[in-house]
């Protein structure tokens, strides 16, 4: 089977995304989370009745609940919410100690082969999930590391398995309270994880009575934001592309000094392009005289 090339003018465009969100106890990630795309939130937390803007929700009481999840279960649906990571890893791990007693390790947790398997079996589920085509949210309670007077803020996630929720989501933001305001930020700082491929600036996050499409809007601007980057990048592949076409036409110092003149408003790369395609045709810059000469 040959393989499916993209060239590099062809655009990408971002369909579905996986993003992260994490946050301390009571700071609203589950109502956060019904506020995306019509969503369906797996509740290996429990919490979900807690939240005044509910969903349909999936009520997990053992891994084997969702193990075999297909995408006839979530057809009807256009987002998947796991909620928390972490209890979802709880629930895996008694699954894989019962499965495999060999996973089991000192004091009823995980052996070194068991935190392995953890983290290729969860990986996979999330690949899994994602292969539906559908948006992905991961919920995560947020853990406090204290360095001295410094606070770390990191996703409360066991194992190896917290850097494959790094892999794989696209976007990842960290929800706390500033001036007696809850914002969601996505930018990566001393203080936290995030990944803001968009961008963003900081966000306050509003009542979900007066935005209950919150999630959904935002994540709608990402791809956006996302898709319109691959679009000019694209646009700008097509005009180097089209200027390197017409220096290649070019000979003589009038000719590459007439091209500098249509191009003069173009962007730096095509400016580049130009002087190196001259240099290569033994024509020069004369800086001072500021034109294209032959070379001596």
């Amino acid at each position: 089977m040959a393989l499916k090339v993209t060239k590099e003018a062809d655009p990408i465009e971002v369909t579905r995304m996986t993003v992260t969100l994490y946050a301390a106890p009571g700071l609203g990630k589950t109502s956060t989370a019904f506020t995306a795309d019509n969503p369906l939130l797996l509740d290996f937390d429990h919490g979900a009745y807690r939240s005044a803007f509910r969903k349909d929700t999936v009520q997990v009481e053992r891994w084997a609940d969702v193990a075999d999840i297909s995408a006839d279960d979530v057809s009807a649906y256009n987002t998947i919410v796991v909620d928390t990571v972490g209890r979802a890893l709880d629930a895996l791990t008694t699954h894989l100690i019962a499965e495999n007693p060999k996973f089991k390790g000192y004091g009823g947790a995980l052996s070194l082969q068991g935190y392995g398997a953890l983290k290729s079996t969860f990986g996979t589920w999330l690949k899994q999930l994602s292969g539906f085509g559908k948006d992905i949210v991961l919920l995560a309670h947020m853990d406090e590391q204290r360095n001295g007077d410094d606070v770390t803020e990191r996703l409360d996630i066991q194992g190896a398995t917290k850097n494959e929720v790094h892999k794989q989501s696209d976007a990842m933001g960290r929800i706390f309270v500033e001036n007696r305001q809850r914002v969601l930020t996505f930018d990566p700082d001393a203080g936290g994880f995030g990944k803001n491929p968009a961008g963003l600036d900081p966000i306050h996050v509003p009542h979900f009575a007066s935005s209950p499409m919150f999630l959904a809007d935002l994540i709608k601007q990402m791809k956006d934001t996302l898709n319109s980057k691959t679009e000019g990048q694209r646009k700008a592949m097509q005009e180097l592309a089209d200027w390197s076409a017409k220096f290649d036409d070019a000979e003589s110092a009038e000719d590459f000094n007439a091209l500098r003149g249509e191009c003069s408003d173009c962007g730096d790369n095509v400016k580049r392009l130009l002087m190196a395609k001259a240099k290569a045709k033994g024509v020069a810059f004369d800086r001072d005289a500021g034109e294209f000469k032959a070379a001596a």
